[in-house]
């Protein structure tokens, strides 16, 4: 389709919202609070769709990629949801956990409170990624929730790390410590397929699983070295959990949830009938 035929396609859109006005509203300018909400939906969806149509001509990839393949539809109803695995906060969570586990078995005596809540912290941090991401197909709040549930159970977990070291009057690490800078170059250092498979037990090679439990040897370390290392890889954690809330939230304000998205589908299929 030509860049002109598109432009005047999303003019026609738009159309009617330019000849607004008392006489030319079929049923007039409405005054009711609730009627005025509806038509203001409808100019907003229409305009949307016009930004849409101009957006999908200007790549000329509206029906295709330019090789082609047939795009992606946009999301549904049920937008695409999971994927978790994939998240960069959820692959260093699932690290800390496994690393907390390992550390409280070695450095915390087992039937501590705190061994309990050390590893149920490090757990919840994980699980809570995993079930909000789940959640967002309906929700976005509530995977907005959890993800903060994530981050508070993330911070709890940083303080017992924290306070082991100064309890202890071990060294911690500062930011910019090279041995602090090390743990992050080597968590960068990652590909991508070594997060792909979620079950270990599926490696043939026993090195590769013993690293997939433990890349850091927390197993081997010292307690100074391990409590340092989990901290740095915790507070990465934390980092990339702030960043993911943020973008949920943009996208909550921009976007609306699943009421949202429910209500333009039914007010859509209304105008259809």
């Amino acid at each position: 389709m030509s860049t002109n035929k598109l432009i005047s396609e999303a003019l026609q859109k738009l159309d009617w919202i330019a000849k607004l006005s008392k006489d030319t509203c079929p049923a007039g300018v409405p005054a009711q609070p609730d009627a005025v909400r509806e038509l203001l939906n409808r100019i907003v969806e229409d305009v949307r769709g016009a930004c849409t149509l101009l957006s999908d001509g200007s790549d000329l990839s509206a029906r295709s990629d330019g090789k082609g393949k047939k795009r992606e539809k946009s999301p549904g109803l049920i937008p695409t949801h999971g994927g978790y695995r994939n998240l960069k906060g959820f692959q260093v969570s699932e690290i800390v956990y496994d690393g907390t586990v390992i550390f409280c078995d070695r450095f915390v005596n087992r039937r501590s409170r705190t061994h309990d809540q050390m590893v149920q912290a490090a757990r919840s941090g994980r699980q809570n990624i995993a079930e909000g991401s789940m959640a967002s197909a309906t929700s976005k709040k509530t995977e907005l929730k959890l993800t903060n549930v994530a981050k508070a159970s993330l911070e709890e977990l940083l303080l017992d790390y924290e306070d082991i070291l100064r309890h202890r009057r071990l060294r911690q690490w500062k930011k910019n410590d090279p041995e602090a800078l090390a743990v992050r170059k080597r968590y960068r250092s990652f590909p991508r397929e070594w997060f792909a498979l979620s079950d270990v037990s599926d490696k043939s090679d026993k090195s590769d699983e013993r690293e997939k439990l433990d890349p850091y040897g927390i197993a081997d370390a010292t307690l100074e070295v391990a409590a340092n290392t989990l901290i740095c890889l915790t507070n990465q954690a934390i980092y990339l959990l702030k960043r993911q809330i943020t973008k949920l939230e943009r996208d909550f304000v921009e976007e609306g949830g699943f009421t949202e998205r429910l209500y333009r589908t039914r007010t859509q299929r209304r105008r259809q009938q």
